[in-house]
């Protein structure tokens, strides 16, 4: 979701999804190792992080110069993030199926913050819960959809109050 400020009034410029896997098996690389040898388990789990990362780093990209070819200059990307992972080996990970289920989703969050650094965007991780009950933000979250139109479920809702809250730092 790329949100700009023009004439004090937000706006929706590109709303795309951005898929960090190219394979099945990518979308959960912690369950698909879930079974294998330690040393096996290691090379899966780096197969699929260093996967994610260079496909973020892809489509990331091309969204910016998306925007840039739309004399639009991307100035942030904000990210939702939960609360931050334990110190956890792989062994760890692997030993409890909910921490299998949180590895991964702080890899895919921790892949767009790092291809948000390597693309030259600062990265902003916004917490998740940070102003949800903001009727402000909600409301300017809700005048975003209806601009736009369907879909507008939770992820592009989450995606529109993260790059607000950026938007919001970023002009302080």
């Amino acid at each position: 979701m790329v949100v700009g400020e023009h004439d004090g009034a937000f706006t929706i410029t590109d709303r795309r999804r951005i898929d960090l896997v190219e394979d099945g098996w990518q979308k959960q690389p912690y369950h698909a190792a879930e079974h294998l040898t330690p040393a096996a388990a290691r090379d899966l789990v780096t197969r699929g992080i260093t996967a994610a990362r260079k496909t973020a780093v892809r489509e990331l990209q091309a969204a910016i110069d998306h925007e840039r070819a739309h004399d639009h200059d991307p100035t942030a990307c904000a990210v939702l993030v939960g609360n931050p992972m334990p110190d956890w080996n792989l062994d760890e990970i692997l030993a409890v199926h909910f921490r299998m289920h949180k590895a991964e989703g702080a890899l895919f969050r921790d892949v767009l913050l790092q291809a948000a650094a390597t693309c030259g965007l600062p990265p902003i991780a916004v917490r998740e819960k940070e102003s949800a009950g903001d009727r402000r933000l909600l409301q300017a979250v809700a005048t975003l959809g209806a601009s736009v139109g369907p879909p507008w479920g939770k992820d592009q809702k989450d995606a529109a109050r993260g790059a607000l809250i950026a938007l919001k730092r970023r002009l302080k």
